[in-house]
């Protein structure tokens, strides 16, 4: 098909060089300069981000056309661009929405009324910027905005207010976005959003009347703001599954890059070596517009320096016709791990139906691949836990001090201060073995992987997509992951885009709350404990 993706061009050897270079660095606690990665043809040649071309707008579906938050980026950007939606009218909409439902889903832990519409009243005065130009997104409170606070749901940045936007952030506003709000979280980004203290806030957006239903986090209240039609799209970032468990459990589409293909500049840190910024969409194609959006180099960030250049994202996330039937842009082996989709259970079958749906793409081959030798024990708990002491060294002050501004988080703070030095070098020397092995065994076989677990390729920096497949009979979303080589963004959503192409699952919306959850729901909210908090901790 067109081109080639990116990550059949990438030196593998190169990114495991500039991971051990990123280890060193962590444990030093010293800013240094990365090896670049070498690429195998000539760069793609990097341009400011191409949110205007044809394939970034999409004709709207009939169903949405009555109501603006029901509408995806590129369909709202169809609309504005055909002068049949004003950014006002988007923004009033999903204000509307905030103001009679937010009460129930607790998405928003500050909403900005006022500068929003004033942002809309301006976008529809300033000539369009592209696919973005005035659509309405929802921010994780561990970015910078400037005059905003930014608290991380905490304790210690409760009266924080940044003198200056993140640059994921900036990069959104400067392609025409409007920030609605800062969202819930997970304290400091460890579990699904609650309050400093453990009571749980944001709701999963498909069972609002019951808060024991896992919405996913720590990217909790945008994944519920962006299901919930509160937000057209939202940014969120992953440690540790934070942007594709609520995802998974929101029926939204979440996109972990690869480390550094984002900056991490003015985002609130948890671990240095595995903190991913990335969106919380609806669909593969505003994905890639949002990535597009905020991928690229930041001299303020020596993770996003000397990387490959940022492919052309919305066209791989476009879908790919011969004679009106769906297939991949790129012939694409898919590897499925041992047991991905065993047995009789509803989450089975899920899988199995998915399997054979993939199946049925040209361009498709499905490939059993096998696990690394020592997958379990690299993978494990006791190697995932060297990442504790990269957050707790920069909070060691606060540690010292007071302990309660943790809040429930505290345990998992404690253990990262005491853990030994031996440990965490042993850790980041298990961590490269691991990445050579993913690298050179697992990818021999496959150009991405099925998985059922994000924490691997957190650890690895290997990026990820999330995307629905189905639901329970209880009507609660189920998902699954894709991962992919170093920068393959665009091969893992052309697959995931071919998929939404031949399924409906991701347009599928919850319906709204009812009159008795708007009544009950500030009533009942469960706590997690400091234990439970350490144990699901992202």
């Amino acid at each position: 098909m067109t081109g080639e993706p990116l990550d059949r061009s990438v030196d593998r050897r190169a990114f495991l060089t500039r991971a051990a270079v990123l280890a060193t660095a962590s444990a030093a606690g010293a800013t240094v300069g990365l090896p670049a990665i070498a690429t195998a043809g000539p760069p793609a040649g990097r341009r400011e981000p191409a949110l205007d071309r044809p394939n970034a707008y999409t004709k709207p579906r009939p169903e949405a056309l009555a109501d603006p938050t029901e509408l995806t980026i590129a369909e709202a950007a169809w609309l504005i661009r055909a002068g049949k939606l004003t950014p006002q009218r988007l923004v009033e909409a999903m204000l509307a929405r905030i103001s009679t439902y937010d009460g129930v889903y607790q998405a928003f832990n500050v909403v900005l009324a006022d500068a929003a519409i004033a942002a809309a009243r301006d976008a529809a005065r300033r000539p369009r910027r592209g696919a973005l130009h005035g659509i309405p997104l929802a921010i994780k409170d561990n970015y910078y905005t400037e005059g905003v606070r930014t608290t991380a749901n905490s304790f210690l940045f409760e009266n924080f207010v940044p003198p200056y936007d993140a640059t994921a952030v900036a990069r959104l506003k400067a392609g025409g976005a409007i920030l609605l709000g800062k969202t819930q979280m997970g304290p400091l980004a460890t579990t699904r959003a609650t309050t400093p203290a453990g009571v749980v806030t944001t709701v999963n957006a498909w069972a609002p009347a019951n808060p024991n239903v896992d919405p996913g986090g720590s990217s909790t209240g945008t994944a519920t703001a962006v299901a919930g039609r509160m937000a057209t799209s939202g940014i969120g970032t992953q440690t540790g599954g934070s942007i594709t468990s609520p995802s998974n459990a929101q029926n939204l589409t979440g996109l972990k890059p690869t480390m550094g293909r984002v900056s991490a500049a003015g985002i609130i840190p948890l671990t240095y070596t595995r903190d991913h910024p990335g969106p919380l969409a609806r669909d593969a194609k505003d994905a890639a517009i949002m990535l597009s959006a905020m991928a690229g180099e930041d001299p303020a960030d020596p993770r996003s320096q000397g990387l490959p250049e940022v492919p052309d994202l919305i066209d791989a996330a476009t879908p790919v016709y011969r004679r009106n039937r769906v297939r991949l842009r790129w012939d694409t082996r898919i590897g499925v791990l041992p047991g991905f989709a065993d047995g009789t259970s509803a989450t089975a079958l899920a899988r199995q139906a998915y399997l054979a749906q993939l199946a049925a793409i040209p361009g498709v081959t499905l490939v059993d691949v096998a696990l690394p030798e020592g997958w379990s024990q690299l993978t494990g708990g006791t190697f995932n836990n060297v990442r504790l002491p990269e957050r707790s060294e920069p909070f060691m002050p606060y540690l010292r001090s007071d302990l309660r501004g943790f809040g429930v988080s505290v345990t998992s703070w404690l253990q990262g201060a005491l853990m030994g030095g031996n440990e965490f070098i042993t850790g980041q020397r298990a961590r490269l073995l691991l990445m050579e092995r993913v690298l050179h065994e697992l990818f021999d076989g496959c150009d991405v992987v099925v998985q059922t677990d994000p924490v691997p390729f957190d650890i690895l920096g290997l990026p990820e997509i999330a995307f629905p497949i189905g639901f329970t009979a209880a009507g609660v979303p189920m998902g699954t992951i894709l991962g992919g080589l170093p920068y393959a963004e665009d091969r893992l959503l052309s697959v995931v885009a071919a998929y939404q192409a031949t399924t409906d699952w991701h347009l599928r919306r919850p319906a709204d709350p009812s009159a008795a959850a708007l009544r009950t729901r500030a009533a009942d909210a469960p706590r997690l404990t400091a234990e439970q908090v350490a144990e699901l901790t992202q």
